[in-house]
């Protein structure tokens, strides 16, 4: 019995682990991936930085790229007014793994808010959506994970 029960824990631990295409990540060569944000549903929200943590803890350290592209609703999720705890999550994003915070300046335009509103840290462009087409068009794979 113990054997068996042994074989099946090890065999969990083999089948759990993830496989990478190639050219295998790498500092040299990492995964690009942006992460379009267009809303400031906080369940929707947390769901993003969930997955995206995720993704991070299974590549190995250097070897993945990750910028969100905040525009539209989503400019409100990287207010200093929004939720607390989502706004410590999404700074121990940038700091913890360098993850790129990008901005949407047509979106702050149309709703007359200004960059002394959002955390620091943010990376601002004039539009986002272009931003996200640019990022793909340079090879950057493109999905949000909610």
């Amino acid at each position: 019995m113990k054997k068996i029960l042994l074989m099946l824990i090890v065999s969990l631990f083999a089948f759990g682990k993830m496989q990478f295409a190639d050219p295998k990540p790498s500092f040299d060569h990492p995964r690009k991936w942006v992460i379009p944000v267009k809303t400031d549903d906080l369940h929707v929200i947390n769901h993003i930085i969930g997955g995206v943590n995720n993704v991070l803890n299974e590549y190995p350290p250097e070897s993945l790229q990750v910028a969100m592209v905040f525009y539209s609703s989503g400019m409100r999720v990287i207010r200093k007014d929004y939720d607390a705890q989502t706004l410590k999550r999404l700074q121990s994003l940038m700091d913890g793994y360098d993850v790129e915070m990008i901005g949407c300046v047509n979106t702050m335009k149309t709703m007359g808010w200004k960059k002394k509103d959002y955390i620091d840290g943010i990376v601002y462009r004039q539009a986002g959506i272009a931003e996200v087409l640019e990022r793909a068009a340079s090879g950057w794979i493109v999905f949000a994970p909610y």
